[in-house]
């Protein structure tokens, strides 16, 4: 909508394509687990956000989490995410990324997690990645220089 050129590009042999990724699974049903452009692309690994987001949520002290990929010089990217944590419960960034390190591959499991007090949103309640996107990118800097000074 608007962008004629994105529009275009959008329609291959008379199909569209949407962006969205999937499966079909036993039953038939379709199931979506994300989008394209959301992908992080780690170290050749394909890693959809919405299956680490789905893990953080199973936390007892998680109320919303957001995962992106952050620029890595060996990697292309790495894997980062913020949460917001239930009222009144705690949980640090090294417990979360142990829960994930135990329901997770291992090149899934984020390497910096930011605790925030809310994640933007929009006016539809979704999360606002893009906003959330440059402070992840410098607190992963931050955390891969303190681990090379360990």
């Amino acid at each position: 909508m608007g962008d004629e050129n994105a529009s275009n590009g959008a329609w291959v042999d008379g199909w569209t394509k949407s962006g969205d990724l999937g499966y079909v699974d036993a039953d038939g049903d379709l199931i979506l687990t994300g989008r394209s452009k959301e992908l992080i692309i780690r170290g050749g690994f394909n890693i959809a956000p919405i299956e680490i987001e789905d893990v953080l949520h199973k936390h007892p002290a998680v109320r919303d989490a957001a995962v992106v990929g952050v620029a890595h010089d060996v990697l292309g990217e790495d894997v980062a995410a913020a949460v917001s944590l239930v009222r009144g419960a705690g949980a640090t960034p090294a417990e979360l990324e142990a829960w994930c390190r135990e329901r997770l591959a291992p090149n899934k499991v984020p390497r910096t997690i930011v605790i925030m007090d809310d994640l933007p949103l929009n006016q539809n309640a979704k999360i606002l990645k893009r906003a959330i996107q440059p402070m992840l990118e410098q607190a992963a800097q931050d955390d891969r220089a303190r681990r090379r000074s360990t």
